[in-house]
This record gives C-alpha cells, structure tokens and sequence, in this order.
C-alpha cells in the first residue's frame, strides 16, 4: 500500500471529463454527450487521477473510463476498461497501477469475476506493464469485432415483424 503520492485519484465530474478529453476532429465525443451518457444515465463510469492533493488538487494526469457487463461463463458480473491514458509527463510514477488498484477496489465492491480491456498490439510498452507488471493474461483467441451507424442499421433487416 502507498503511504503518500504526488497525486490523488477520485471520480469524474462532466466538467473534469470534458476538460481531460480534449477534443479533436476524428472524436465524435461532446461535452454534451459524456453529461447524458456518463452523469444522467450513467453507461460509464470514469476516474481521474490529479496532480497535488485533495485538498489542492493540479490537473488530472490520468483517466480510467470502464462500464460493468456480463459474463454467461462465470455468472458473475464483469468489469470492462474502455480507456486508459496517462499523461505522458507522469508515465512511470505508478499513476498507472494505481488506477489499476482502483478499478481493481471497485470490481471486488461489485463483485466482478474479471477485468477485461484490449490494447493495440503495436503497443508493446503498455502489453509489458499490463503482463509484467499486474500479471493480465493476453486473450489470444480472441477477436474483437464491431459494428458502427450504417452496420447498425444494416441490422433491421433482421428483425423479426410482430404478429
């Protein structure tokens, strides 16, 4: 356990979110959009880390986005990491592992049987830190898919018409 840090971790405010995510042009994601669907119907939680204090807070240098889901497998529920960045800067000062440690707090108050993210796979230094580091298992028979605006209205043909 780490007695005392140069920076604190604690949940997101849209205010912190909007600010964090500077937005550029290929992110769909507004201001507006993480108020509905991270604050007025939660479908994701997130955490900051911020240099300083609680009580003299800096700025945040570290975001963990993550949603709960389900696993048929172990029918338990699941902890699912959408995003995780550390600034630059702050890279090798454990803002990673504690974040780590409390995402990892949170999946044990839920009762999660398991945390799950992806990592690009060019992106060896993050793939050492996840395995070397917490001992994450790779899921190498696995692939992600994914289906987006027109994909997802392709799936209407699908439907099943009501009698």
């Amino acid at each position: 356990m780490v007695a005392s840090s140069p920076y604190f971790i604690r949940p997101a405010t849209v205010e912190d979110v909007a600010i964090y995510e500077k937005a550029e042009d290929s992110v769909k994601a507004t201001p507006e959009l993480y108020r509905k669907n991270l604050f007025e119907t939660p479908y994701a939680h997130t955490l900051l880390a911020f240099s300083g204090s609680p009580d003299a807070p800096g700025k945040a240098i570290g975001l963990a986005m993550y949603f709960f889901n389900y696993s048929t497998w172990t029918g338990k529920p699941g902890l699912y990491l959408e995003d995780l960045f550390v600034d630059p800067a702050c890279r090798g000062q454990g803002v990673g592992k504690a974040l780590f440690a409390e995402l990892g707090k949170v999946a044990e108050e839920k009762g999660c049987a398991r945390i799950d993210w992806q990592v690009l796979k060019w992106n060896q230094p993050s793939i050492d830190f996840y395995e070397k580091t917490l001992g994450a298992t790779a899921m190498t028979e696995w692939m992600g898919m994914r289906l987006e605006g027109s994909q997802i209205e392709n799936l209407r043909k699908f439907r099943l018409t009501s009698s």
